[in-house]
């Protein structure tokens, strides 16, 4: 089997990416904006809103075509396997309790609320660390060797099926930004043409408006 045959597994690492950062500035970001500022308020609760529906969609991709495909093939690591999906359940009980606090805080940018969402922000992302790091340690191994690269794929499509159409190209610019340049010439070779050009037209300069208005740089 060629490594053009072997599903891409770096393409994981690559969406991992975004989760580490956008979610480690997160609770930072939050604990800056002043009692009442309630736009600075919504700008920062679409964001996030945004960051934690594609955790969420993520991570029940792999719920549903990821960790069944594991089980029935690699039976000796079923521990592993049923840890991550204990894992996937921890980070779900933390994004439920933040759909619930942050209208909250949206709608008054009280001092308290706001506090409330960055200690919930934290606690999720120290969680999602520990799973992110044992998925890429010990299960992108096993997608290598037990997966064909069409059962890989349909993961991604999965997660790409989720996404706002409006919101692609910034979808894009997140996935790029920590990019290696192999990593970032290999995702826009597969992009048709026309997407190609429309990253380098208006996709680049959207990308730096949307990081300056969300972390106010």
């Amino acid at each position: 089997m060629t490594n053009d045959d072997r599903p891409a597994v770096w393409e994981m690492v690559v969406v991992h990416r975004v989760f580490r950062r956008e979610l480690k500035l997160a609770p930072e970001l939050i604990r800056r904006v002043a009692p009442g500022d309630t736009a600075r308020a919504a700008t920062l609760a679409s964001w996030i809103k945004e960051i934690l529906d594609g955790l969420h969609h993520h991570h029940e991709g792999e719920d549903k075509l990821l960790w069944p495909l594991l089980l029935d093939r690699v039976t000796f690591e079923a521990d592993l396997v049923n840890t991550m999906e204990a894992q996937h359940e921890s980070v779900a009980g933390h994004i439920e309790a933040l759909s619930e606090l942050l209208p909250a805080w949206r709608d008054g940018a009280a001092a308290k609320a706001g506090e409330q969402v960055a200690d919930t922000l934290d606690r999720l992302y120290e969680d999602l660390v520990i799973h992110l790091d044992q998925e890429e340690e010990k299960i992108l191994p096993l997608v290598s060797q037990h997966l064909t690269k069409e059962e890989w794929d349909r993961l991604g499509e999965y997660g790409r099926s989720h996404l706002s159409k409006d919101r692609l190209l910034i979808q894009l610019g997140a996935l790029l930004e920590d990019a290696t340049d192999w990593e970032r010439q290999a995702f826009l070779g597969l992009l048709p043409l026309p997407a190609r050009v429309m990253w380098t037209l208006l996709g680049k300069r959207q990308y730096r408006k949307e990081v300056a208005r969300v972390r106010g740089v």
